[in-house]
């Protein structure tokens, strides 16, 4: 029993992750109908972001956890602006854009860092902590905690602003939001923003969980997508709900099946996509295609 509850509050934790991962990729797809292929890469940058600032130039985690949040959110509108002259003209050449982008970010993150990679030691200074004879390391509280503060600020925003509200009207009509006055260009660039935002902060929690370098993007990509997918493509507690699903399947699958985890959750993913073809949560997307 203690070694399926550690189990457990491990793949949380690494759930945690795909769930903020899933929560860019849907604020996306919610907001422009777009699968933007180049996140997980932006992840990438965000976790590199991150641990330079933590590393080289010694800044508090947290601090550096905040710029490299502000960094990746420029990349965020930067993306979204070169894609805007696209919108409702060539869906197909946006989404072969996201895909571009997501090679020239790899690309970059080489020419600056290099192709092997860095280790980022837990900032968290204290041991694990035991409760009823659980060994429950604190890094992973802290990755929970954090993550579940950045979701319910990001429901908040979408649901009690008014900047969160254009949003929305957005996402359910966009040809309507822009006669009443909204500005859905602006809303689009807001969605990358705090998408890329939400990557960086993915990236920058799991440093010290796994080793950062270039490719560590397409894995989680992966997972952030297949958890958006299982949550209801578009749907924020879908991606959430998806995100830690995904996360404590990895973590039992590895437990048993070791080198096949990947394998085995992948498999499991697709039988419930079979039954549930829109996810858990069904879709809320606005189609611009």
């Amino acid at each position: 029993m203690q070694v399926f509850l550690q189990t457990f509050i491990g793949g949380m934790s690494l759930g945690a992750i795909y769930a903020l991962v899933a929560l860019g990729f849907s604020l996306v797809f919610r907001t422009m109908g777009l699968v933007n292929f180049s996140h997980g890469n932006v992840v990438m940058i965000g976790a590199y972001l991150a641990s330079t600032f933590y590393l080289s130039t010694k800044l508090p985690f947290a601090l550096a956890m905040a710029l490299a949040i502000g960094g990746t959110g420029l990349i965020g509108v930067i993306i979204e602006r070169v894609l805007r002259p696209l919108e409702n003209k060539d869906f197909d050449l946006m989404l072969i854009g996201t895909i571009g982008f997501g090679i020239v970010l790899e690309a970059v993150a080489i020419i600056i860092w290099g192709a092997t990679g860095n280790a980022v030691p837990n900032p968290v200074p204290s041991g694990p902590l035991e409760v009823l004879g659980l060994r429950i390391r604190t890094y992973d509280l802290v990755v929970l905690a954090i993550a579940t503060a950045a979701a319910v600020l990001l429901v908040f925003f979408l649901q009690s602003t008014k900047r969160g509200a254009a949003m929305q009207a957005v996402a359910m009509d966009h040809e309507a939001a822009t006669a009443v006055g909204i500005h859905v260009g602006r809303s689009n660039a807001i969605a990358f923003m705090l998408g890329a935002g939400l990557a960086a902060l993915a990236g920058g929690l799991v440093g010290p969980l796994l080793y950062v370098n270039p490719t560590m993007g397409g894995a989680l990509g992966i997972k952030g997508f297949a958890a958006a997918i299982l949550g209801g493509f578009g749907s924020i507690p879908g991606a959430i709900v998806g995100g830690f699903a995904i996360g404590v399947l990895d973590a039992f699958t590895a437990g048993h099946f070791q080198g096949y985890s990947e394998l085995v959750t992948f498999l499991v993913f697709t039988v419930v996509i079979m039954i549930r073809p829109t996810g858990i949560f069904g879709e809320r997307t606005v189609n611009r295609a």
